[in-house]
């Protein structure tokens, strides 16, 4: 709890460092729902339970799209109880009634994105082994991000992977948002790479689950 509550001197607009790590959080929680998807979809594949749903007269890509709505809604269920948890620790927010929408759209749109690759890597893995495995990216690149530490305070090769990848510029969003510390154009680089990382998942996933036969 002391460790939670120290004091972040280098974090911009934050108090505790319970207010600098929650975006942090928030984003782990579509992170670790992305996770779970791939090992879901990779097991439904080898149980034959999607099988069955190729043979019946409904459109093939509403399969998917059912798991990646499902997984959505379990992602922002989980992360009310991150905030609330939260709260109770001690975080504070300065964010009136547009920045918590601004923020729950913004973790909306992260969650589809990553779900959206959670589904196709359950789709191209052979186990559901393989499916996490492959899942643990999502949960790692937040440890090379602003998640948990300013980037300033990073090595230079570590700090310029760091600024320029996609989770940074979705916390700092998170983080301006819900903090009050700056944005700039944060806003703009979260919503185009989670874009670009659901276009690239409903993509691959779309292929893989025309192109995989029935495992059952």
């Amino acid at each position: 709890m002391p460790l939670i509550l120290t004091t972040c001197s280098s974090a911009p607009g934050s108090g505790a460092y319970v207010d600098y790590l929650t975006p942090a959080i928030i984003l782990m929680a579509a992170a670790g729902t992305a996770e779970a998807t791939a090992v879901n979809v990779c097991s439904d594949m080898a149980e034959g339970i999607i099988s069955r749903f190729r043979t019946m007269s409904i459109s093939r890509m509403s399969v998917l799209t059912g798991q990646v709505v499902g997984s959505v809604l379990q992602a922002f269920a989980s992360v009310v109880v991150c905030i609330a948890v939260a709260f109770a620790l001690g975080f504070r927010s300065s964010a009136g009634p547009v920045e918590w929408l601004a923020a729950a759209g913004m973790f909306l749109l992260l969650a589809f994105a990553l779900t959206w690759l959670g589904v196709a890597f359950g789709l191209f893995a052979k186990t559901p082994a393989g499916a996490n495995s492959m899942s643990l990216i999502l949960l790692v690149l937040p440890f090379v991000s602003s998640a948990f530490v300013p980037t300033a305070t990073m090595p230079a090769g570590v700090r310029w992977f760091a600024e320029n990848q996609p989770f940074t510029a979705v916390i700092n969003t998170l983080r301006g948002l819900l903090t009050g510390s700056p944005i700039g154009n944060s806003g703009m680089l979260a919503v185009a790479w989670c874009l670009v990382i659901a276009a690239g998942g409903y993509v691959w996933a779309r292929s893989r689950y025309n192109l995989n036969p029935p495992r059952a």
